[in-house]
C-alpha cells in the first residue's frame, strides 16, 4: 500500500469510494457486449484511462443448462476471469462469457484489467514479477474499487432443475476473502477512517475481515502506517 502511495499520490488515495449504486452505475443492465462496454468506460474514467486505449474482446464460458437439467452438477472455478494483452500501444482485454450474467464479478474484472493497464501497459512494473497479479489487485482496492473484488472474491449459490441441483462455486481473482478484508482496512486507515461509511456494502465475510483489521491497526499493528 505504501508503494501504491508513492507512485499514484495522496489525491489518489483519498479519491471516490466507487459503490455498487446506481449512482455510480446508472441505467438497466442487461448483460449485453454494448451494456459492458458502457462499464468499461465508467472505471476506464474513474482510474484516470483513455477509454481509446482499451480494446474489450469477449471468450466463451459458463455451463450448460441442459446438462444441469439432466443431472446434478457442480463446478469449481477459480483465479482469473479476465486476460490483459499489450497490442500495438493498446491493451486488449478478453473477458469470460461467465461475466456477463455477473455485474459485481464483471465490475472487479475490469477493474483488475484495467490495473494492468497502469502496471504494466504503463511500465511501472515488469511482467515477469513474481506478485503482480496480487499486487494489480490490491491496486483495485487503492483506486477505491474493492468493494467489488472483495465481493466477488468467492461465490456459492445452488439452483434447482426439477428433481436435479446445480451448485457453483468460485474464487475470482488473487486475494483471498481475509486479504481482501485486511487490505480495505489499510485502505481506510490511510484515509483517516476509523469506521467507513462504505463497509456497509460489503458482504458479510468481507465487512468483518475489513472491522478486524480496523481493530487490529488501532491497538498499534505492525502494518498501521501502511
Amino acid at each position: 500500500m505504501s508503494w501504491l502511495l508513492s507512485e499514484f499520490g495522496e489525491q489518489r488515495l483519498r479519491g471516490e469510494v466507487v459503490l455498487p449504486t446506481d449512482e455510480y452505475f446508472p441505467g438497466t443492465y442487461h448483460g449485453t457486449e454494448q451494456d459492458v462496454r458502457v462499464v468499461l468506460d465508467r472505471l476506464c474514467e474513474h482510474m484516470d484511462i483513455e477509454p481509446g486505449r482499451v480494446r474489450l474482446k469477449h471468450g466463451e464460458g459458463g455451463a450448460d443448462p441442459e446438462l444441469a437439467a439432466q443431472m446434478p452438477v457442480h463446478s469449481e472455478s477459480t483465479g482469473a476471469a479476465g486476460l490483459h494483452e499489450a497490442h500495438r500501444g493498446s491493451s486488449v482485454l478478453t473477458l469470460s462469457g461467465d461475466l456477463l450474467d455477473h455485474p459485481m464479478a464483471l465490475v472487479a474484472t475490469l477493474a483488475h484489467e484495467l490495473g494492468h493497464v497502469l502496471l504494466l501497459g504503463e511500465h511501472r512494473i515488469p511482467a515477469d514479477r513474481p506478485d503482480h497479479e496480487p499486487l494489480t489487485d490490491l491496486l483495485t482496492v487503492f483506486f477505491g474499487l474493492g468493494i467489488f473484488g472483495a465481493n466477488a472474491a468467492f461465490d456459492y449459490s445452488q439452483d434447482m432443475h426439477g428433481r436435479y441441483s446445480y451448485t457453483r462455486s468460485s474464487r475470482l481473482g488473487y486475494l483471498t476473502e481475509p486479504m481482501y478484508g485486511y487490505a480495505l482496512a489499510l485502505y481506510a486507515w490511510q484515509r483517516g477512517e476509523t469506521s467507513p461509511s462504505w463497509a456497509r456494502y460489503l458482504d458479510t465475510n468481507p465487512r468483518a475481515y475489513l472491522r478486524r483489521g480496523l481493530r487490529y491497526l488501532a491497538e498499534g499493528g505492525r502494518e498501521s502506517r501502511g
